[in-house]
């Protein structure tokens, strides 16, 4: 039987030897093709989610500029657009979710300086959604001549300044301070710049000076996940997903009527973002 099997056996083993390799080679390709595929899918998407972002921001843009002239010194109602009709309508292009968390530990009646960490420019629609009063942030001086976020910044009473330098560091600490004393609050990011590998970098101790000068609460705020809907690198690459808020206790700038050294506001303001940030990981 061995004899008469033999050959036909060998046979079928070659061929399906030949079978299985085939399909071995021809997998990969199929892979890379739908790797392919599902890329070019995501640039279409984005290309689409780009435009709609441009198209929805000009056009707020444009109707807060016309009603700016009648929203009062503190352009509450065009801030106020921002925060309820910009910002929510950018996320659910995304579409991204937005969760917020500690909300309930700040009295938002007071001014206050917020203080956040940075991975992505989408930071500024998460934080103008999940803060409940009129908002101001500090932007680079570059920002001022942007066209249209430009224009608005500068309509609104956002603050500007010129990285590392010492002149205009002490005017932003003045102005800064005297925003905050007459009852608005103010949002920065002190560690300076977008952090590409998502570690909390060291908060800049000067950028917490204009709180203690006004006298009001210092409180961090933890954002997660803005790098990873809309990466730092790269061009337009938004992703759906979810953004956490995290609001931390507020920090006071004054102990037993003394001020806080500013290095050591700005070291438990750090350890407090990073503790909400490590309790989500």
């Amino acid at each position: 039987m061995d004899g008469m099997g033999g050959p036909g056996l060998q046979t079928d083993a070659r061929e399906a030897s030949l079978s299985t390799s085939v399909i071995a080679r021809a997998r990969p390709a199929a892979q890379a093709w739908q790797g392919g595929l599902a890329g070019v899918a995501w640039r279409i998407c984005n290309a689409l989610q780009f435009v709609y972002a441009l198209v929805w921001t000009v056009g707020w843009i444009l109707l807060a500029l016309l009603v700016r002239p009648w929203s009062g010194p503190r352009a509450r109602l065009p801030l106020r657009m921002a925060a309820r009709c910009w910002a929510p309508g950018l996320l659910a292009g995304g579409p991204i979710r937005l969760q917020v968390e500690g909300r309930e530990r700040i009295d938002f009646s007071r001014p206050c300086l917020f203080v956040a960490n940075h991975q992505s420019i989408i930071d500024v629609c998460a934080l103008f959604s999940a803060i409940p009063v009129p908002l101001r942030f500090l932007l680079k001086e570059e920002m001022r001549r942007a066209p249209f976020v430009g224009w608005y910044a500068c309509a609104t009473g956002m603050l500007f300044i010129v990285r590392d330098s010492v002149r205009a560091g002490a005017l932003f600490r003045r102005q800064a301070a005297a925003l905050l004393a007459d009852g608005q609050s103010l949002c920065l990011f002190p560690e300076g710049t977008r952090s590409r590998s998502g570690e909390l970098a060291s908060f800049k101790a000067g950028s917490l000076q204009p709180a203690i000068d006004a006298g009001v609460d210092v409180v961090p705020v933890a954002l997660h996940g803005t790098g990873r809907v809309l990466p730092i690198d790269g061009l337009f690459r938004a992703r759906p997903g979810t953004i956490r808020v995290g609001f931390g206790a507020p920090l006071p700038t004054r102990v037993d009527g003394r001020p806080v050294a500013r290095q050591e506001l700005a070291e438990r303001a750090q350890a407090r973002v990073q503790a909400i940030l490590d309790g989500w990981d």
